[in-house]
């Protein structure tokens, strides 16, 4: 499946048929972005939240309620208090970042300021935090909660580990699982247990969740470098910002002699990128089969999620869960 195609895609296929549930998400996440004494409050959470997103995260936690026999009310406050963590690291991230750009619109803090962004963004944690504790599940509670923890953490490895070409892919791996696949899994984790499933299938939801976000990421990365119609990126966007992805982890290992590794020095961890070095970078990415390998990672992530997927009982919302995994790996195949 091509993301050029236009029939209709698997997140918006879920989101059809979750429609009913998605309204009362979006109507909770707008009541609940609201605040009597701090307008900005609202006014910088809307930006974002009103951007257009696939609200990807919450239809995970939707659907997998709904899949496990859920008939109501709490997957709505987990479904918003998801698209709220979310929402509250994508504020952090761009004042980190310094990015001046979110889903082709400018950035809160580019529009507010970084503070701005940084204390609407703990708003919205302790919002999610509120949210969650409606729901009474202990359990739900832990899961969530080590989720934002597992988070924040990623994204400090993340920080200590930015352009330092001593990163190994175990590493990566654990970046991935904090600033991707933790919430991912969370997600649908959490359909499970609100439904007081058995322990197996809760098992296998999250096993879905964590391989998913995985296979997301590390395509979302491959793409920096292969570029697609589809994706809001430029080929180099993540070469140019001198990100340690898993691409480039794998040709700085390979790097057959010295002057290919004080090249990657240079533009990686100086920072003195001159015309030229991204279509270098690139050729050094095909000598030595990295985008291949990388490629190959995805694909074995993608697998895993399926696998964990087709081991619970069969029904649409699974086959939509598949099909959305098959879709993500897609764009590689």
């Amino acid at each position: 499946m091509s993301l050029d195609e236009g029939t209709q895609k698997p997140h918006e296929r879920l989101a059809a048929l979750l429609a009913g549930d998605l309204d009362q998400v979006n109507a909770l996440i707008r009541a609940r972005m609201a605040s009597r004494h701090a307008p900005r409050i609202p006014e910088v959470t809307a930006h974002l939240v009103e951007a257009g997103g696939k609200r990807l995260r919450p239809l995970l936690t939707l659907a997998t309620a709904r899949m496990c026999g859920y008939d109501g009310p709490y997957h709505i406050h987990l479904a918003a208090t998801v698209e709220f963590i979310h929402t509250a690291t994508l504020l952090h991230d761009d004042v980190v970042d310094e990015s001046k750009k979110r889903r082709g619109r400018p950035t809160a803090n580019l529009l507010w300021d970084n503070k701005s962004s940084v204390l609407v963004g703990d708003y919205l944690f302790a919002r999610s935090f509120q949210l969650m504790t409606e729901t009474g599940n202990l359990r739900v509670l832990g899961i969530l909660s080590d989720a934002a923890a597992t988070i924040a953490e990623g994204e400090v490895l993340q920080l200590t580990a930015a352009q330092d070409l001593t990163t190994t892919e175990a590493i990566y791996l654990q970046v991935v699982r904090g600033k991707t696949a933790a919430l991912f899994s969370a997600a649908t984790e959490v359909g499970g247990v609100i439904a007081g499933r058995p322990e197996h299938e809760v098992q296998a939801l999250f096993d879905y969740g964590d391989a998913l976000g995985i296979a997301f990421q590390i395509v979302d990365d491959l793409l920096d470098y292969w570029g697609s119609d589809a994706t809001g990126k430029n080929v180099g966007d993540d070469f140019r910002e001198r990100k340690l992805t898993l691409p480039l982890i794998k040709a700085f290992a390979a790097a057959s002699d010295e002057e290919e590794r004080v090249f990657w020095k240079r533009v990686i961890e100086k920072g003195d990128q001159r015309e030229g070095d991204l279509e270098h970078a690139i050729a050094l990415l095909n000598r030595h089969g990295a985008l291949e390998a990388t490629r190959q990672e995805a694909l074995a992530w993608a697998g895993k999620a399926k696998a964990a997927m087709e081991s619970l009982p069969q029904s649409e919302l699974r086959d939509l869960l598949i099909d959305l995994n098959d879709y993500v790996v897609s764009r590689v195949s």
